[in-house]
Order: structure tokens, then sequence, then C-alpha cells
């Protein structure tokens, strides 16, 4: 229960993260996000591991524990988040967030696989609703400039419609690549705390590894000329992000800690209603709100709830007919 608390949190935490990264994004770039959050997250968790004693346990990480820390750190922190501050520039975080859900995709997958995770069906609906929802927005969105283009009238979406304009192409690539680090991240993390219970350890050698890559990074000319170039509008957003993305990261490796990746992974698709929450109130003129968008972050939505939910849960409050109950209860492998 206590995995799933963590869960939320971390979901909460990262809407707001995604909603004031994309507040930054408009007169920043992810070069100076990725600079200003690290950080912070390094100071976040060397806190956290001072504050509950685990530097005298760190000899319990071995070389592959920190190993598949430090590639995790790679694939989230430097990565998954640096493609996600590009597409929440180039479609805004409601359009972004239903594609990053393929990183749930990618998580279960590894963890079947290395992990000795199972599916259910409930898992295999939560996967098919997942896939369809940036299918349907897609679909739905060509209906929309199709028609418009019909009536020979200028593309309409909503209150923000002059203020707006998202590049779909760039924007959803930029969310897949993204969704490639988050999702792999996951693994990674649950592999390399498998055993050691050292989750502020963890996640301090994830954001020491991926700094150091940012470090060498920044001896390219052209990257450390973007960051001189931060404004103080700008760090201030990004500031915030950071503060966000590093609680989220806290949140998530305490939850990977004592949780599955099966039950840990799918629980973060809840910051797809937060940043919808949050990203109403910080950037409603540099967000659509269409209905179709709305519709398809639910449909995400409802599949994350499918993936979460244990097969045991569902038997156990419901009533079903023996010929369900014996397919609610199939796992695989």
């Amino acid at each position: 229960m206590l995995g799933v608390v963590y869960g939320i949190l971390a979901a909460a935490c990262f809407g707001f993260n995604n909603a004031s990264a994309r507040r930054a994004i408009i007169s920043g770039t992810a070069i100076q996000g990725l600079v200003i959050s690290m950080p912070l997250g390094i100071l976040i968790f060397t806190i956290g591991a001072t504050a509950v004693g685990e530097w005298d346990q760190f000899s319990k990480l071995t070389y592959l524990n920190i190993g598949l820390l430090s590639m995790a750190g790679f694939m989230h922190f430097a990565w998954g988040r640096y493609f996600n501050i590009l597409s929440l520039g180039a479609v805004g975080s409601n359009l972004a967030g239903p594609v990053q859900q393929f990183q749930l995709l990618l998580a279960l997958t590894l963890a079947v696989i290395f992990l000795g995770e199972t599916l259910t069906p409930l898992k295999v609906i939560g996967i098919l609703l997942i896939v369809s929802a940036p299918a349907y927005i897609l679909r739905q969105r060509a209906k929309a400039k199709a028609k418009e283009a019909l009536e020979d009238k200028p593309a309409e979406t909503g209150a923000n419609a002059s203020a707006f304009k998202p590049q779909m192409a760039k924007g959803y690539l930029y969310a897949f690549l993204a969704s490639l680090g988050f999702g792999s991240s996951a693994v990674f993390v649950r592999a390399g705390l498998d055993g050691t219970n050292l989750s502020f350890l963890g996640g301090f050698v994830s954001y020491v590894a991926a700094s150091a890559i940012m470090g060498f990074v920044l001896f390219i000319p052209s990257q450390l000329s973007q960051v001189k170039q931060l404004n103080g509008t700008t760090a201030k957003w990004f500031l915030f992000s950071g503060v966000g993305v590093s609680f989220s990261q806290l949140f998530r490796y305490l939850a990977l800690g004592i949780a599955p990746v099966t039950i840990v992974q799918p629980l973060q698709s809840l910051s797809l209603m937060f940043r919808m929450i949050f990203g109403y109130f910080f950037n409603r003129q540099h967000e659509s709100f269409d209905r179709y968008v709305i519709v398809g972050i639910f449909l995400s939505f409802i599949g994350a709830v499918s993936l979460s939910l244990s097969s045991d849960i569902v038997l156990q409050y419901f009533d079903l007919p023996d010929w369900l109950a014996k397919i609610a209860g199939w796992t695989w492998p």
C-alpha cells in the first residue's frame, strides 16, 4: 500500500513538473532545463540519504547496482527529460501526455522479460487503451482540420487558438523518444535497487551519473551558449520544474524500492490528470483543451487504471461468472 501512495505522490509532482517546464520552454531551451534540474535532484537525494542514514550502507551497492542505477539516470534524467521538454515545446503537455504512455508498454515488456513479472487480461486491456488514445487524438484532429479546410476558415482550438499552434509530427516524435527513456529507466531502477532498499542512495547515484554526462555536453560551445542566455523568467519556471521533478523522482525511487514495476509504473500515468489540472492554471493559453484531446487523455488514464488493477482485487470484490473469473485469473507467462 505504501508503494501505491508513493507512486501517486510521484505522479502529482511529475504533473506539476510538466506544467512548469511547459511554461519555461516558451522562452527557454531543453538544455537549460536539464542544467537547472539536475543539481536540485542531487541535493534532494543527498539530504534524504543523510536524513535516513543510508550513507553508512553505501557498500551494499555493488558495481552492478551502480551500473544499473547509472543507466537509469542517463535514460530518465538526461535522455527522457531532454526529449520530454522538447515535446512540451512542440505540442504542449496535454497532447504529449498520451503518447508518452508508451513508456508503460516498454516498462511492462522489460519487467516481464527480465524481472519475472506477469501480464493479466486487465493489463492487456490497459495496453490496448493506451495505444488507442494517441491514435484517437490524431484521427480526430485530422477530421477537424479537414472540416476546417472545407469550410475555408482558420483552425480553431478553443479559447487558445490564436496563441498555440502544435507541431504534431515533431512533438509526437519527441514524446515517443521520451517514453523510451522513461519506460526503460523504471526497470533499471528496480533491478539496481534489488535487495538493497537504498532508494535515496539509488537516486543520488542516478543523478550524479546523468549530471556527469551533462557536464561533457556543456563542452560543446553551442550548448554552453544556450545556458549562458538563460533569463530570469525562464530560470524561475525551470526551477519550479526542477523542484517538482526532483520530488517526483524521490517518491518514484521509494516506490520502486518496495513495489513491482508493474504497479509503480502504471501509477505514473496519473500524472496525465495532474498535468492537465496544473496546465489549466499555468498554461491555459499554451495548451490544447479541445474535447477530443481530453477524451484521449481519459482513454489513456483508464488504460493506466486497468494496468494498475490486480486480478485478485477484481475477483475479491466482484462476483464474476465462472467463465469470466477464469479469464480474469489468467497470467502470462
